[in-house]
């Protein structure tokens, strides 16, 4: 009689070193956290110009309760106490339902802790957003031609805040909202919720298309509960997120048409926010772990970058000159007398925050 040896484990960490691991990462990112808080602090009370009450986060510290606090109280409870367990074992696509339904109630909720017109009407709807700019847009092409003429302040025309401060795919959104009925502050922060939602769709169908199948489906209480959803209810990142997120899963799943439609939204991404240049690192490492078709991919990609970008560039908006004159823009106001020096290894923290 003959006896069959185990199997060897597979290789990799073990369950302990991933856990210490994990540990070691969030016990590092806590750190930084308190440091930054205590250093702003100190900051502030010397009257240093960081302009945010609460550094590193450009908010105000004031808890307070409202009636959408027992809504997130219950969400985060169900989630926490049943969802943890049945993401586990949940069909895939009732999973990803749920998980974006979930992701609407919780993002609400927290919203609605400052009432429906404090906490969603009238987000969108200050000076400073993108909505004040939308009764002038009456001409896209010629809005798209001159907008770089309107980045730089202290000109009777110059965009406000935030519309300066991107590239025109921001304004572009909530005008095309506009004109197909759905203009106004309500229907505008209720956009950002709903599409900011998907972010918890599209982040583990791309973990799920790369092979951590297990990770994908331990991710989404995380995604659900995630603490930046009191920018996603509502402000316009929620759409950035979810863009960016749409076109990373689009690069892992197979097909080069995929890829292709991943690329023109991380394109489009790149018209929504300067900064989403350094998505770029992500979609190559997304493209860099496909299984399959990887230069394929690559190029399928490209191509739907540079399609998008030809189609603003060819309106008359040249990215790397509305960069160039954000930049000068940023230093006619508080820049001129914010500590560099906080900032930028603060916006880490405040990023971990």
């Amino acid at each position: 009689m003959t006896s069959t040896a185990a199997p060897a484990a597979a290789p990799g960490r073990t369950p302990t070193r991933r856990l210490r691991g994990d540990l070691l990462v969030v016990g590092v990112e806590a750190a930084l956290l308190a440091v930054a808080v205590l250093v702003g602090v100190l900051l502030n009370e010397r009257g240093a110009g960081l302009h945010a009450d609460a550094a590193p986060l450009y908010a105000t510290w004031r808890p307070h309760v409202g009636w959408g606090s027992p809504a997130a109280l219950l969400v985060a409870a169900a989630v926490v106490g049943w969802g943890v367990r049945w993401a586990r074992t949940a069909r895939w696509g009732v999973l990803l339902v749920a998980a974006w339904s979930a992701a609407v109630a919780w993002t609400l909720s927290l919203a609605l802790v400052d009432g429906w017109s404090a906490g969603l009407t009238r987000r969108l709807t200050p000076q400073a957003e993108y909505l004040h700019e939308v009764p002038g847009v009456t001409d896209i092409p010629a809005m798209l031609a001159g907008f770089t003429g309107r980045i730089l302040d202290f000109q009777p025309d110059a965009w406000s805040t935030h519309t300066a401060g991107h590239p025109p795919g921001a304004l572009l959104i909530f005008v095309w909202l506009d004109r197909v009925g759905l203009g106004g502050g309500t229907a505008a922060a209720l956009t950002c919720v709903l599409v900011g939602a998907t972010v918890t769709v599209s982040v583990p169908v791309t973990l799920r298309a790369l092979g951590a199948a297990d990770a994908a489906r331990a991710v989404v209480p995380f995604l659900v509960l995630l603490p930046g959803a009191v920018w996603v209810g509502a402000s316009a990142d929620g759409i950035f997120a979810a863009v960016v997120a749409a076109g990373l899963a689009l690069l892992a799943v197979r097909g080069r048409a995929a890829a292709a439609a991943g690329g023109a939204l991380l394109g489009f991404a790149l018209h929504l926010s300067y900064g989403f240049l350094l998505v770029g690192v992500l979609a190559l490492a997304v493209l860099a772990l496909r299984r399959t078709q990887r230069w394929g991919a690559l190029l399928a990609a490209g191509a739907g970058v540079v399609a998008v970008t030809a189609v603003f560039v060819a309106a008359g908006f040249h990215w790397w000159d509305g960069y160039r004159l954000v930049v000068e823009r940023y230093y006619q106001g508080w820049a001129a007398e914010r500590p560099y020096g906080y900032w930028v290894w603060a916006n880490l923290a405040a990023r971990a925050g």
